[in-house]
């Protein structure tokens, strides 16, 4: 009888495990159909469709997003085409790159120009194409580009001594982002007027420098004066908000040229808990600041010694081009004195978060790097207050006489708000009178000299012009310009204008060959 209830059993057990089996290879199956069904979905999904339904912070930081297009198709053609751009670029970088890198020759070398200029044989490759929403006037379009190329450039160095250095431009690396704008739109074949060209972005900038036939380190200081002339050359012609302009069809195309469009006022206020990078004693932090990362418009703070919880409360003014996509940058160091100074740690704020007129005081936490923000290690922060205040806003002071017409800056300033007889009023506008400042960005282009003296013994000058305006005690000068009593510069500067009622603009025309001067009157 067990026997047969042993049978029984084992049979029923079997059929029992069959049944199972079978029930979880079918919801195997199901689940694995339901998976290919969502990995399909997965797979016909755009980037955009990932970005709406994920939230940022799921992703691994190995993902990311490109917004650039590739051009494969293109990077082909340009490889046909490079021998011939080659030689069209070539002429045209010298002309345009030359006149750029004399104004920033720095004060070791008396001049450099360029001996040989040619791109070589290795063509850049655009890794990427995107179209930016824009005005419907317009068209902006933006390429990636990188290039690692084997150019033959040659520099023409020579020093105040008379020495003459061939330096060559090796292993030149750079990646970054071209932007196009066709504006205006019209009606006419090409159906646009100009292209405005300028590096949108500039994510690497590498070479190296070396003496044909010796070692550039033999002259202390020179490779690094170069590397850096070099540097704000690039920042100062080409980098935006900075735009090259190409004419397509005749007509005025002055609104698209760089044009300053407001101060940004900023208190540099104080920082706390700053990483100590000395080994005795604590760091002794100093602050620069910079919209634009030349060395003529960055600021630099005074250096609180041995403070890792510094006070500064200076204040510093920065002219704005593009408040859309220009950034104010900090940047903390320890001041080593002599020696370079170490970083801290830098912030970036982006105008396009200020609202005109009105303060906004932040603390920013300091990073190792504000493009690739890999290191979360605490550095400390930095507190700031800033003013954007826009050119030609109507303000809101209305003269008593005219309702609907607006008071000027110097009214305003001069008005009296209060109800006094007219003695009173008079009194406080005299006293008034002496204490108006007005503000501003003053532009100036110093176009050409005519019928100047020769100050040489070939008949000739070598001119050049000092801008300086006498009270903020800035100055700027013109570049040389050899062998000429007719000299032609067309080169603007800027200057930030504290008192425009009590300052002075003086131009001072020079011979780089002389001590003396010609000597023009101040004109304001």
């Amino acid at each position: 009888m067990s026997f047969i209830m042993g049978i029984i059993l084992g049979i029923a057990s079997g059929i029992g495990f069959i049944v199972l089996f079978a029930y979880y290879q079918n919801i195997r199956t199901k689940r694995r159909i339901h998976l290919a069904a969502t990995v399909a979905s997965f797979a016909r999904m755009t980037v955009q469709d990932a970005r709406k339904i994920l939230q940022p912070e799921v992703y691994p930081t190995w993902v990311i997003f490109p917004e650039m297009e590739k051009l494969k198709w293109l990077n082909s053609q340009l490889e046909k085409l490079w021998p011939y751009i080659d030689e069209a670029a070539s002429e045209l970088i010298k002309s345009s790159v030359e006149p750029t890198l004399e104004q920033y020759t720095p004060a070791i070398l008396d001049s450099l120009k360029f001996k040989k200029l040619t791109l070589g044989t290795v063509a850049p490759q655009f890794t990427g194409v995107c179209i930016i929403d824009s005005d419907p006037g317009e068209i902006i379009m933006e390429l990636e580009i990188q290039w690692d190329g084997n150019p033959n450039i040659v520099l023409d160095v020579k020093t105040h001594l008379g020495v003459a250095l061939p330096i060559q431009v090796k292993n030149v690396g750079f990646t970054g982002i071209f932007r196009l704008i066709f504006k205006p739109l019209v009606a006419e074949l090409p159906c646009f007027g100009a292209v405005c060209y300028s590096l949108r972005k500039k994510k690497d900038l590498d070479f190296t420098l070396k003496v044909t036939g010796g070692d550039i380190s033999t002259i202390p200081g020179l490779s690094e004066a170069i590397h850096e002339m070099i540097t704000d050359a690039v920042e100062d012609s080409i980098t935006w908000p900075v735009r090259k302009i190409i004419q397509i069809i005749p007509g005025d195309y002055s609104d698209l040229e760089l044009k300053p469009c407001g101060i940004l006022e900023v208190k540099l206020v104080q920082a706390k808990e700053l990483t100590n990078k000395d080994l005795i004693g604590k760091s002794d932090p100093c602050a620069s600041l910079f919209i634009r990362p030349l060395r003529s418009r960055t600021k630099k703070s005074k250096t609180i010694n041995n403070q890792l919880n510094p006070i500064w409360n200076e204040s510093f003014d920065f002219v704005v081009e593009d408040p859309s996509t220009q950034h104010l940058t900090v940047r903390v160091y320890d001041d080593e004195g002599l020696q370079p100074s170490e970083l801290i740690g830098c912030a970036q704020v982006a105008l396009s978060e200020l609202e005109p007129g009105k303060v906004k005081a932040l603390w920013l936490n300091l990073v190792k790097d504000v493009e690739v923000q890999r290191d979360t290690k605490y550095r400390g922060q930095v507190q700031l207050e800033l003013l954007y205040c826009p050119f030609g806003i109507g303000n809101q002071i209305l003269n008593p006489f005219y309702p609907n017409v607006p008071l000027t800056k110097v009214e305003r300033a001069l008005k009296d708000d209060t109800e006094e007889d007219a003695s009173d009023i008079e009194r406080k506008t005299t006293e008034r009178k002496r204490e108006v400042i007005l503000r501003g960005v003053l532009s100036v282009t110093v176009v050409s000299a005519e019928s100047l003296p020769a100050m040489d013994l070939t008949g000739k000058s070598d001119p050049y012009v000092v801008v300086t305006l006498k009270k903020a005690g800035k100055r700027v000068k013109t570049r040389v310009v050899s062998e000429t009593l007719n000299p032609v510069w067309n080169q603007t500067f800027d200057f930030v204008v504290e008192d425009a009622l009590h300052e002075l603009l003086i131009f001072d025309v020079y011979d780089h060959d002389t001590i003396g001067k010609v000597f023009i009157p101040p004109l304001m």
